[in-house]
């Protein structure tokens, strides 16, 4: 399925699209060739937002949920990738620990476990789940909506104090699908005999978005001198600031200074492009965390001051009763695409260095300009299946499915390629790599 696109299909996107499928060796031999240098993330999802004139990544999450909204079909391909990432780490893996959220009470998320336990099972791993929640003391089941059953066990370490797993179950690799938003419980520190994906340094304990979108302005600069196109019509300008207190109006300044240079610099772009009816804004939010909470879109930076007490409080805090005090201003992508009639933005999955996946994120109640991930949004899978690899060169741009994934694909890949080097630079033990 491709999405209605709003826009009249014409303009820079079209141009864009043209441009990625005429380099397309190019393109695919200078990822072959990055690879060689950098070791992608074990596996990440990508937001991506289609504005008609640019497509940029606006999210990369490296803790993946959602994994039950691909599309089935996706399956041969995922167990593919995840047999090529397993092998880098631990060729000879015959067990899997998967270690969850500790909160989620969705059963949708753990379908997104139940599923990714599939994908590793058919690359021939035995996989057990671990929970990190004191309240687990022995194996709890957990009945999910299809009628299926999972377990999840308390997890121990090993009497030498080097390896975890669980009760007669020592496994080689221990995958995380826990964001550590709560900040980097002892039992997961100083494992130095198994396999730990993704690294700690990968949580939002330590992780922040704008060390992501500063390695990703490098990634974009490079991939915009190989096709030859600006690269803002891949990436979202950017700033962030310390120090914020939304509670007592702490860091306000560096907020409306840093809102005021970006809406002056969008504006300068859409002015080079003959923009005329589009309205810069900003999307105000946290350096750290997820879930789409504490997320603000602004048009003015006056509105900072004229924030409500409900708004400062929401904002004051996000996942795991976390405060937040880093913010990431980032420039507003607003979305073209819809499904009927409701707002949607196509989001990528990829394990290892290959895309397997996706879905379009659709919210009804949500404006082009907001933030689609909250509560209410719906999961459309994305046909990728049909070779999405393997574009269409003959077909006019705009009207095919399979040029538009894969253009979706590559602008996701180079997110992934970001998050790659984010990982190296920000590695506390960095003679691993």
């Amino acid at each position: 399925m491709v999405p209605h696109l709003v826009t009249a299909l014409t303009g820079p996107l079209l141009d864009l699209e043209e441009k990625i499928l005429a380099a397309t060796p190019a393109i695919e031999r200078w990822f072959r060739l990055e690879w060689q240098e950098h070791t992608p993330p074990f596996y990440c999802s990508v937001d991506l937002r289609n504005a008609g004139y640019k497509l940029a990544p606006v999210d990369t999450n490296l803790f993946p949920g959602g994994f039950n909204n691909l599309a089935t079909e996706m399956l041969p391909l995922s167990v593919q990738a995840a047999m090529a990432a397993i092998d880098k780490y631990c060729p000879d893996a015959r067990n899997l620990l998967l270690i969850p959220e500790v909160k989620a009470r969705s059963p949708h998320y753990w379908q997104n476990v139940a599923r990714l336990m599939q994908i590793f099972r058919q690359t021939g791993l035995h996989v057990r789940l671990g929970s990190l929640s004191p309240d687990v003391t022995q194996p709890t089941p957990l009945a999910l909506p299809d009628g299926n059953m999972l377990v999840v066990e308390p997890l121990v370490r090993s009497p030498n104090g080097r390896r975890l797993g669980l009760k007669d179950f020592d496994p080689c690799t221990i995958l995380l699908n826990n964001d550590l938003s709560a900040g980097i419980p002892d039992i997961l520190q100083n494992i130095h005999e198994q396999s730990l994906l993704p690294p700690l340094h990968a949580g939002w304990a330590l992780r922040r978005k704008s060390n992501h979108f500063d390695a990703y302005d490098e990634v974009a600069k490079k991939f915009g001198k190989l096709i030859g196109v600006d690269p803002w019509m891949l990436n979202p300008f950017h700033a962030k600031c310390g120090q914020v207190n939304f509670q007592t109006g702490e860091g306000e300044d560096c907020l409306i200074a840093n809102i005021d240079t970006l809406l002056a610099k969008i504006k300068k772009k859409y002015k080079e492009y003959g923009m005329k009816e589009q309205k810069p804004f900003v999307i105000v939010k946290p350096d750290a965390g997820t879930y789409g909470t504490g997320i603000l879109t602004i048009k003015d930076s006056a509105e900072i001051k004229q924030l409500t007490p409900q708004q400062r409080e929401r904002l004051s805090v996000v996942k795991d009763g976390k405060a937040v005090t880093d913010v990431i201003i980032q420039e507003g992508v607003p979305t073209f695409e819809s499904i009927k009639d409701a707002v949607a933005e196509p989001v990528v999955y990829m394990i290892d260095r290959y895309v397997v996946g996706g879905f379009y994120r659709v919210h009804a109640e949500k404006g082009v300009d907001q933030n689609l991930n909250a509560p209410g949004s719906e999961y459309v899978p994305l046909a990728f299946a049909q070779q999405h690899a393997v574009p269409d060169l003959k077909a006019k741009p705009g009207t095919a499915a399979p040029n538009r994934f894969y253009v979706y694909g590559v602008v996701a890949r180079l997110a992934l390629l970001a998050a790659s080097l984010e990982m190296e630079r920000t590695d506390p033990n960095p003679e691993v790599y």
